[in-house]
Parts: structure tokens; sequence; C-alpha cells
């Protein structure tokens, strides 16, 4: 699938992952290949990112998430940098 993480400030992430794991308000959550549409808030928390084989880990402050056709869009407040 597509993954796309953007700021209002800046492209974050662009590129194909297998799965993402979110910090949703409620509690964490998994998105996979060909998921279901959805719209989703986001809490403060890691974004987990599978793709090649390997894990990226994102620190967000909130935001929204969109899965569509293969597509998800993240639209973060912003990227806690380490």
């Amino acid at each position: 699938m597509l993954l796309e993480v953007v700021t209002p400030d800046k492209k974050v992430f662009e590129g194909e992952a297998s799965s993402v794991i979110f910090p949703g308000s409620d509690g964490e959550f998994q998105v996979l290949d060909n998921h279901a549409p959805m719209i989703s808030a986001l809490g403060k928390g890691k974004m987990t990112i599978s793709a090649s084989g390997k894990q990226d880990v994102v620190v967000i402050d909130g935001g929204v998430v969109e899965v569509l056709n293969n597509n998800v869009i993240v639209l973060a407040e912003s990227v806690i940098e380490d």
C-alpha cells in the first residue's frame, strides 16, 4: 500500500508499506494491505511503519488518517523529532 505522512510544514514519509500501527485516540490499531476504507482520529504516540523488511518509528502529536483504495494518508499535527 502507498503511505504518505504529512504535517503542515513538510512531507515526513512517502512510499510503500506492508503495515502501519497507529496511535489511535482510543488505543493502537493496525492497517494492512487492502484494508477496508476508513477515517480515524490519531492521538499522540508512536506510528510504526513496516516496509521492505524493516520498521521505522515516527512519533506524531495527533492528527487524522484516511485509508482508501490501498492509499493511506496521514495528516499529522506535528512530528516529534528525537
